[in-house]
């Protein structure tokens, strides 16, 4: 399971988890489908940031799911 933090390994459809900037403390996972990606960066540390079909963004932590 990739872990998200490398842009190239991220697409729109794709199923992942992500954390909310309001659950970033606790590490609540969100699941969700990628619409839109919202780094421009090739890597990000903490994750890369995506919105998902029903409008939440978040950092990806865990991709599930390859399109």
């Amino acid at each position: 399971m990739k872990d998200g933090k490398t842009r190239g390994d991220i697409k729109p459809g794709m199923l992942v988890n992500i954390v909310l900037k309001k659950d970033q403390r606790t590490g609540i996972l969100t699941e969700g489908i990628v619409k839109d990606l919202l780094t421009s960066a090739p890597f990000h540390h903490r994750g890369i940031k995506v919105r998902l079909d029903d409008g939440q963004i978040g950092r990806v932590q865990e991709i599930l799911e390859d399109d």
